[in-house]
Protein backbone atom coordinates (compact mmCIF):
# COMPACT_ATOMS: atom_id res chain seq x y z
CA UNK A 1 0.00 0.00 0.00
CA UNK A 2 1.75 3.41 -1.21
CA UNK A 3 2.37 6.06 1.30
CA UNK A 4 -0.67 8.53 0.08
CA UNK A 5 -3.21 5.61 0.53
CA UNK A 6 -2.63 4.95 3.44
CA UNK A 7 -2.09 8.61 4.50
CA UNK A 8 -6.10 8.80 2.57
CA UNK A 9 -6.96 5.96 4.74
CA UNK A 10 -6.25 7.89 8.39
CA UNK A 11 -7.58 11.77 7.15
CA UNK A 12 -10.78 9.61 6.87
CA UNK A 13 -10.35 7.49 9.80
CA UNK A 14 -9.75 10.68 11.85
CA UNK A 15 -12.47 12.40 10.66
CA UNK A 16 -15.17 9.90 11.61
CA UNK A 17 -13.48 9.75 15.12
CA UNK A 18 -14.47 13.51 15.63
CA UNK A 19 -17.68 13.13 14.04
CA UNK A 20 -19.07 10.46 16.26
CA UNK A 21 -18.90 13.27 18.78
CA UNK A 22 -19.86 16.02 16.45
CA UNK A 23 -16.92 18.57 17.31
CA UNK A 24 -13.63 18.80 14.03
CA UNK A 25 -10.59 20.66 14.73
CA UNK A 26 -11.00 21.21 10.38
CA UNK A 27 -12.32 24.84 9.81
CA UNK A 28 -12.91 24.43 6.13
CA UNK A 29 -15.74 22.91 3.91
CA UNK A 30 -14.23 23.92 0.74
CA UNK A 31 -15.68 22.69 -2.79
CA UNK A 32 -12.56 22.28 -5.01
CA UNK A 33 -12.77 22.11 -8.93
CA UNK A 34 -10.08 21.73 -11.42
CA UNK A 35 -10.62 22.75 -15.15
CA UNK A 36 -8.30 21.75 -18.25
CA UNK A 37 -10.50 22.13 -21.43
CA UNK A 38 -7.73 24.28 -22.40
CA UNK A 39 -5.43 21.70 -22.32
CA UNK A 40 -5.02 19.18 -24.97
CA UNK A 41 -3.02 16.09 -25.03
CA UNK A 42 -2.38 14.69 -21.07
CA UNK A 43 -3.25 12.38 -19.05
CA UNK A 44 -6.51 13.57 -17.62
CA UNK A 45 -6.12 11.55 -14.59
CA UNK A 46 -3.27 13.95 -13.29
CA UNK A 47 -6.27 16.66 -13.16
CA UNK A 48 -8.67 13.96 -11.25
CA UNK A 49 -5.68 13.45 -8.64
CA UNK A 50 -4.90 17.35 -8.81
CA UNK A 51 -8.44 18.35 -8.11
CA UNK A 52 -8.54 15.52 -5.16
CA UNK A 53 -5.59 16.55 -3.34
CA UNK A 54 -6.03 19.67 -3.53
CA UNK A 55 -9.57 19.49 -1.95
CA UNK A 56 -7.93 17.27 0.89
CA UNK A 57 -5.46 19.42 1.56
CA UNK A 58 -7.84 22.20 2.19
CA UNK A 59 -10.32 20.18 4.07
CA UNK A 60 -8.06 18.26 5.91
CA UNK A 61 -5.68 20.60 7.24
CA UNK A 62 -6.13 22.27 10.63
CA UNK A 63 -5.48 25.84 10.08
CA UNK A 64 -5.93 27.16 13.74
CA UNK A 65 -6.29 26.63 16.91
CA UNK A 66 -10.03 26.62 16.84
CA UNK A 67 -12.78 23.94 17.02
CA UNK A 68 -15.73 23.44 14.80
CA UNK A 69 -18.58 21.85 14.57
CA UNK A 70 -20.02 20.05 10.98
CA UNK A 71 -22.26 22.89 10.70
CA UNK A 72 -19.62 25.79 11.22
CA UNK A 73 -17.25 25.03 9.19
CA UNK A 74 -16.23 27.91 6.68
CA UNK A 75 -18.05 27.06 3.31
CA UNK A 76 -15.66 28.01 0.17
CA UNK A 77 -14.94 27.53 -3.29
CA UNK A 78 -11.91 26.94 -5.14
CA UNK A 79 -11.96 27.06 -8.76
CA UNK A 80 -8.68 26.01 -10.68
CA UNK A 81 -8.97 26.85 -14.61
CA UNK A 82 -5.51 25.68 -16.48
CA UNK A 83 -4.86 27.51 -19.21
CA UNK A 84 -1.41 25.68 -20.24
CA UNK A 85 0.75 22.92 -19.41
CA UNK A 86 4.15 24.65 -19.33
CA UNK A 87 5.94 21.14 -18.71
CA UNK A 88 4.95 17.78 -17.72
CA UNK A 89 4.52 18.58 -13.95
CA UNK A 90 3.99 22.60 -14.37
CA UNK A 91 1.14 24.53 -14.75
CA UNK A 92 -0.43 28.05 -15.58
CA UNK A 93 -3.79 28.94 -15.03
CA UNK A 94 -6.10 31.69 -12.68
CA UNK A 95 -7.45 30.51 -9.56
CA UNK A 96 -11.00 32.28 -8.22
CA UNK A 97 -11.98 31.93 -4.98
CA UNK A 98 -15.53 32.34 -3.12
CA UNK A 99 -16.62 32.55 0.59
CA UNK A 100 -19.95 32.66 1.70
CA UNK A 101 -21.25 33.52 5.50
CA UNK A 102 -24.42 32.00 6.35
CA UNK A 103 -26.84 35.13 7.61
CA UNK A 104 -28.65 34.33 11.26
CA UNK A 105 -31.80 32.97 11.11
CA UNK A 106 -32.65 32.57 7.71
CA UNK A 107 -30.95 30.02 4.85
CA UNK A 108 -29.56 32.31 2.81
CA UNK A 109 -25.57 32.55 2.53
CA UNK A 110 -24.15 36.18 1.90
CA UNK A 111 -21.18 36.05 -0.41
CA UNK A 112 -18.40 37.67 1.07
CA UNK A 113 -15.54 37.08 -1.56
CA UNK A 114 -15.60 36.20 -5.52
CA UNK A 115 -12.36 37.09 -6.24
CA UNK A 116 -9.82 35.81 -9.00
CA UNK A 117 -6.16 35.62 -9.08
CA UNK A 118 -4.81 35.66 -12.40
CA UNK A 119 -1.09 34.86 -11.43
CA UNK A 120 -1.38 31.13 -10.48
CA UNK A 121 1.63 28.74 -11.72
CA UNK A 122 3.01 25.88 -10.38
CA UNK A 123 4.23 22.85 -10.39
CA UNK A 124 2.33 19.82 -9.31
CA UNK A 125 3.40 16.45 -9.10
CA UNK A 126 1.20 12.93 -8.86
CA UNK A 127 0.91 11.36 -5.26
CA UNK A 128 3.63 13.75 -4.03
CA UNK A 129 1.70 14.96 -1.03
CA UNK A 130 1.27 18.64 -0.39
CA UNK A 131 2.97 19.88 2.67
CA UNK A 132 2.73 22.84 4.40
CA UNK A 133 5.21 24.77 6.25
CA UNK A 134 4.16 28.25 8.11
CA UNK A 135 8.20 29.09 8.02
CA UNK A 136 9.41 28.51 4.35
CA UNK A 137 8.21 28.40 0.75
CA UNK A 138 8.65 25.06 -0.60
CA UNK A 139 6.10 24.90 -3.07
CA UNK A 140 4.22 27.63 -4.72
CA UNK A 141 0.95 25.64 -5.07
CA UNK A 142 0.91 24.94 -1.46
CA UNK A 143 2.13 28.70 -0.59
CA UNK A 144 -0.93 30.07 -2.85
CA UNK A 145 -3.30 27.51 -1.28
CA UNK A 146 -2.66 28.22 2.37
CA UNK A 147 -2.56 31.85 1.82
CA UNK A 148 -6.13 31.99 0.55
CA UNK A 149 -7.18 29.51 3.62
CA UNK A 150 -6.51 31.96 5.48
CA UNK A 151 -7.33 34.80 3.95
CA UNK A 152 -10.43 32.60 3.74
CA UNK A 153 -10.94 32.31 7.63
CA UNK A 154 -9.71 35.93 8.05
CA UNK A 155 -12.59 37.34 6.08
CA UNK A 156 -14.89 35.12 7.85
CA UNK A 157 -13.82 36.04 11.14
CA UNK A 158 -14.24 39.34 10.37
CA UNK A 159 -17.82 39.38 9.71
CA UNK A 160 -18.44 37.82 13.28
CA UNK A 161 -16.22 40.69 15.39
CA UNK A 162 -14.33 43.70 15.26
CA UNK A 163 -11.04 42.62 13.25
CA UNK A 164 -11.12 39.48 14.34
CA UNK A 165 -9.44 37.77 11.85
CA UNK A 166 -6.37 39.57 12.20
CA UNK A 167 -4.39 36.81 13.67
CA UNK A 168 -5.00 34.79 10.19
CA UNK A 169 -4.38 37.78 8.03
CA UNK A 170 -0.95 38.01 10.11
CA UNK A 171 -0.20 34.64 8.66
CA UNK A 172 -0.97 35.35 5.28
CA UNK A 173 1.33 37.96 5.36
CA UNK A 174 4.22 35.53 6.91
CA UNK A 175 3.98 33.48 3.42
CA UNK A 176 4.02 36.61 1.47
CA UNK A 177 7.04 37.48 3.41
CA UNK A 178 8.27 33.82 2.84
CA UNK A 179 7.46 33.64 -0.84
CA UNK A 180 9.61 37.09 -2.02
CA UNK A 181 12.19 35.13 -3.72
CA UNK A 182 9.98 32.59 -5.22
CA UNK A 183 10.34 32.98 -9.21
CA UNK A 184 6.19 33.07 -9.69
CA UNK A 185 4.40 35.96 -9.78
CA UNK A 186 1.99 37.51 -7.33
CA UNK A 187 3.74 37.88 -3.98
CA UNK A 188 5.87 40.94 -4.70
CA UNK A 189 4.82 44.23 -4.69
CA UNK A 190 5.63 45.25 -8.40
CA UNK A 191 4.32 41.84 -10.05
CA UNK A 192 0.84 42.42 -11.61
CA UNK A 193 -1.12 45.34 -12.67
CA UNK A 194 -2.18 48.49 -10.37
CA UNK A 195 -0.83 46.87 -7.23
CA UNK A 196 -3.45 44.01 -7.86
CA UNK A 197 -2.12 41.09 -6.30
CA UNK A 198 -1.58 38.99 -3.24
CA UNK A 199 0.88 40.84 -1.51
CA UNK A 200 -1.69 44.01 -1.96
CA UNK A 201 -4.44 42.84 -0.67
CA UNK A 202 -3.07 41.54 2.47
CA UNK A 203 -1.28 44.94 3.04
CA UNK A 204 -4.30 46.46 2.37
CA UNK A 205 -6.44 44.58 4.93
CA UNK A 206 -3.81 45.27 7.75
CA UNK A 207 -3.19 48.46 6.61
CA UNK A 208 -4.36 50.86 9.42
CA UNK A 209 -5.20 53.61 6.41
CA UNK A 210 -7.88 50.82 5.51
CA UNK A 211 -9.32 50.14 8.66
CA UNK A 212 -12.97 51.39 7.74
CA UNK A 213 -13.45 48.47 5.27
CA UNK A 214 -12.91 45.88 8.13
CA UNK A 215 -15.23 47.82 10.24
CA UNK A 216 -17.76 47.79 7.38
CA UNK A 217 -17.58 43.90 6.98
CA UNK A 218 -18.33 43.52 10.48
CA UNK A 219 -21.40 46.02 11.02
CA UNK A 220 -23.05 44.98 7.34
CA UNK A 221 -23.21 41.49 8.79
CA UNK A 222 -24.01 41.56 12.37
CA UNK A 223 -25.90 44.41 12.21
CA UNK A 224 -27.26 44.20 8.95
CA UNK A 225 -27.70 41.22 7.25
CA UNK A 226 -28.37 39.41 10.72
CA UNK A 227 -31.32 41.79 11.48
CA UNK A 228 -32.79 41.11 8.09
CA UNK A 229 -35.18 38.64 8.58
CA UNK A 230 -36.33 40.17 12.24
CA UNK A 231 -36.33 43.89 11.31
CA UNK A 232 -35.95 44.73 7.57
CA UNK A 233 -36.25 48.35 7.48
CA UNK A 234 -33.53 48.66 10.77
CA UNK A 235 -31.13 46.44 8.83
CA UNK A 236 -31.36 48.51 6.16
CA UNK A 237 -30.58 51.51 7.82
CA UNK A 238 -27.34 49.55 9.51
CA UNK A 239 -26.29 48.74 6.16
CA UNK A 240 -26.81 51.89 5.40
CA UNK A 241 -24.83 53.25 8.13
CA UNK A 242 -21.95 50.53 7.34
CA UNK A 243 -21.51 52.12 3.75
CA UNK A 244 -20.61 55.50 5.31
CA UNK A 245 -17.71 53.77 6.96
CA UNK A 246 -16.64 53.16 3.34
CA UNK A 247 -17.10 56.59 2.47
CA UNK A 248 -15.03 57.69 5.11
CA UNK A 249 -12.31 55.69 4.27
CA UNK A 250 -13.03 56.77 0.22
CA UNK A 251 -12.82 60.52 1.35
CA UNK A 252 -10.01 60.52 3.15
CA UNK A 253 -7.96 58.46 0.83
CA UNK A 254 -9.56 58.39 -2.36
CA UNK A 255 -6.98 55.69 -3.83
CA UNK A 256 -7.46 54.11 -7.53
CA UNK A 257 -5.41 51.51 -6.13
CA UNK A 258 -7.80 50.45 -3.28
CA UNK A 259 -7.50 46.62 -3.63
CA UNK A 260 -9.43 45.72 -0.49
CA UNK A 261 -12.41 47.95 -0.98
CA UNK A 262 -12.66 47.04 -4.10
CA UNK A 263 -13.02 43.59 -3.79
CA UNK A 264 -15.32 43.54 -0.79
CA UNK A 265 -18.05 45.59 -3.01
CA UNK A 266 -17.45 43.49 -6.43
CA UNK A 267 -18.40 40.44 -3.97
CA UNK A 268 -21.56 43.10 -2.59
CA UNK A 269 -22.95 45.05 -5.44
CA UNK A 270 -25.77 42.69 -6.48
CA UNK A 271 -26.72 42.22 -2.85
CA UNK A 272 -26.85 45.36 -2.32
CA UNK A 273 -29.27 46.26 -5.02
CA UNK A 274 -31.34 43.52 -4.36
CA UNK A 275 -31.94 45.07 -0.34
CA UNK A 276 -32.68 48.18 -1.15
CA UNK A 277 -34.79 47.97 -4.23
CA UNK A 278 -37.29 47.60 -1.79
CA UNK A 279 -36.57 50.38 0.30
CA UNK A 280 -38.22 54.47 0.78
CA UNK A 281 -37.22 56.34 -1.93
CA UNK A 282 -35.55 58.68 0.42
CA UNK A 283 -33.34 55.61 1.46
CA UNK A 284 -32.65 54.74 -2.07
CA UNK A 285 -31.44 58.00 -3.42
CA UNK A 286 -28.96 57.51 0.43
CA UNK A 287 -27.41 55.02 -0.52
CA UNK A 288 -27.30 54.84 -4.55
CA UNK A 289 -25.06 58.56 -3.89
CA UNK A 290 -22.60 56.49 -1.49
CA UNK A 291 -22.28 53.55 -4.06
CA UNK A 292 -21.58 55.83 -7.17
CA UNK A 293 -19.14 58.07 -5.33
CA UNK A 294 -17.21 54.95 -3.69
CA UNK A 295 -17.61 52.41 -6.49
CA UNK A 296 -17.99 53.77 -9.86
CA UNK A 297 -17.25 50.93 -11.95
CA UNK A 298 -20.82 49.35 -10.79
CA UNK A 299 -22.72 52.29 -11.51
CA UNK A 300 -25.17 50.45 -13.91
CA UNK A 301 -25.89 48.66 -11.40
CA UNK A 302 -26.62 50.93 -8.63
CA UNK A 303 -28.77 52.99 -10.70
CA UNK A 304 -31.15 49.54 -10.72
CA UNK A 305 -31.88 50.71 -7.16
CA UNK A 306 -33.92 53.64 -8.26
CA UNK A 307 -36.00 51.98 -11.13
CA UNK A 308 -39.69 51.16 -10.45
CA UNK A 309 -39.58 47.62 -10.90
CA UNK A 310 -36.97 47.24 -8.46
Amino acid sequence: MSQNIRRRIFLTAVAMLFAVSGVISQELYCNVQVSAQKIQGSNREVFQSMQRDIYEFMNSMVWTDNLFSFSERIECNILINLDEQLSADEFRGTLQVQLRRPVFNTTYESTVLNFVDNNFQFRYVEFQPLEFNPNSHTSNLVSVLAYYAYLLIGMDFDTFSPNGGTPYFQIAEKIITNAQNAPEAGWKPYDGSRNRNRYWLVKNILDSEYSGVRQFVYLYHIRGMDRLESDITRARTEIYESLRQLQEVYRRRPDPFMYYMTIILDAKADEIVNIFSQAFPEEKNRVVQILTEIDPANDSKYQKILTPSG
